[in-house]
């Protein structure tokens, strides 16, 4: 149970913010982890609370299905909708960024210099993309055969270098954990390298998966079929291997060994880099950060260990599971319950087990649906074996899970 946190006096709040606003609720972030809570909470016409989002994005995306817009079988334009047409209709849209968190005066700061007080906050601000941790990928990400599927304006150009390669290496990296949809970067690599055999170019091509993690995947029953997919696709594995730097002039990845802390330079025709990823900095640097920066939460109620009138969930939650909008789907509910509790002066109840999912996209047509819980075991949806390449679910992906989330999840119907 957290310890309840210490509400600040009128007077207190007044002098050291005279011209502050105050929400019942106030959601940090209008990504899907917080346009679904908000939608959860507002659903209710009589008794919805007070609920503001504070987000400074004029879109939102649906991130998921970049991986198919890398691999060419994805419209771009479709994966984004303007936040202004996912914003609960209950709910108040503050456009800005939040600069700081000040959890013991139960307010924040914004960049434009505004002062939010709340009773219960949500952080659901995502994660931080360090593209400037890789020595040299800024200055050549989108040209000169470096892609990656991370960005909307970048993944594009992901399938311009899928359709354009003749042959040489096509490298794909991953870097150490934690990073969002975990499967992605290898997602790109089977697509890429598919696509290579039907465009006649696979034996004049060296596909390599670079990974700074030490297997294919964490979870058993899944690893099995990925490496039958990898020995069948003749991909050459380097696993260990983190990506430090790119070299443009001489078309050069470098790669430190992390067990022996040597360096390794490849070259490439393309590379698709996945850029490590952390915590945003204004988490970071707040007391609701964990040793690690990570907002420090109940990995099963999801409110925070030390100030009990917070929550979090999502990308940017200290929670040891996969980061993925499948995790957030599970998570919401579990807030929305547990604040809604606290709210009515009882305990937070709910549970969340740790579910994710990631659909592993094997090659066009074909997907491994991995769900798994905390423990990594599987928590599968359908009544059949889900560690096999099928087709349905590669249909699932493309058509289903973007209705589901458009319609269902950023609704609070699912």
């Amino acid at each position: 149970m957290a310890t309840p946190t210490t509400q600040p006096s009128s007077s207190e709040s007044l002098s050291a913010a005279p011209s502050a606003t105050h929400h019942q609720v106030v959601i940090v972030g209008g990504g899907t982890a917080g346009i679904t809570v908000a939608a959860r909470l507002t659903r209710s016409r009589r008794r919805a609370p007070d609920v503001a989002i504070i987000d400074p994005a004029s879109d939102h995306f649906y991130q998921p299905a970049w991986t198919l817009v890398g691999g060419g079988d994805f419209r771009p334009e479709k994966t984004r909708r303007s936040e202004a047409s996912v914003i609960p209709r209950r709910s108040t849209w503050i456009q800005d960024a939040v600069v700081e968190l000040e959890p013991k005066a139960n307010r924040l700061r914004t960049r434009d210099g505004q002062v939010i007080e709340y009773d219960y906050l949500v952080v659901a601000a995502g994660i931080r993309l360090k593209w400037d941790a890789i020595k040299g990928l800024e200055e050549t990400l989108g040209k000169n055969g470096v892609c990656s599927n991370y960005s909307f304006e970048t993944a594009p150009y992901t399938w311009q270098c899928i359709r354009e390669f003749q042959g040489g290496n096509a490298i794909f990296t991953q870097p150490p954990p934690p990073i969002k949809c975990g499967g992605a970067p290898q997602k790109i690599c089977y697509l890429a390298e598919d696509y290579f055999r039907k465009s006649g170019v696979r034996d004049k091509a060296r596909v390599i998966f670079a990974s700074a993690e030490s297997s294919i995947f964490a979870v058993e029953k899944y690893r099995k079929v990925l490496e039958r997919v990898i020995e069948r696709k003749e991909i050459e594995t380097m696993f260990g291997y983190n990506l430090i730097a790119v070299s443009p002039d001489t078309r050069e990845a470098i790669f430190e060994n992390l067990e022996s802390g040597d360096e390794l330079a490849l070259q490439y025709d393309m590379i698709h880099v996945t850029p490590p990823q952390g915590p945003p900095e204004f988490i970071a640097r707040s007391s609701l950060a964990d040793e690690k920066g990570w907002v420090d939460v109940d990995r099963f109620t999801l409110q925070h260990v030390r100030f009990s009138n917070v929550f979090g969930l999502g990308d940017c939650a200290n929670l040891p599971t996969s980061k993925t909008g499948a995790a957030i789907r599970k998570q919401a509910p579990v807030v929305v319950k547990n604040l809604q509790a606290i709210m009515a002066g009882r305990e937070p109840v709910a549970r969340y087990s740790g579910y994710t999912s990631c659909p592993l996209v094997t090659g066009y047509g074909r997907l491994v649906l991995a769900e798994f819980d905390y423990d990594k075991q599987p928590e599968e949806t359908f009544p059949f074996n889900q560690a096999k390449e099928r087709r349905t679910m590669y249909w699932l992906k493309k058509y289903g899970l973007p209705w589901l989330y458009w319609q269902g999840m950023l609704k609070g119907r699912a």
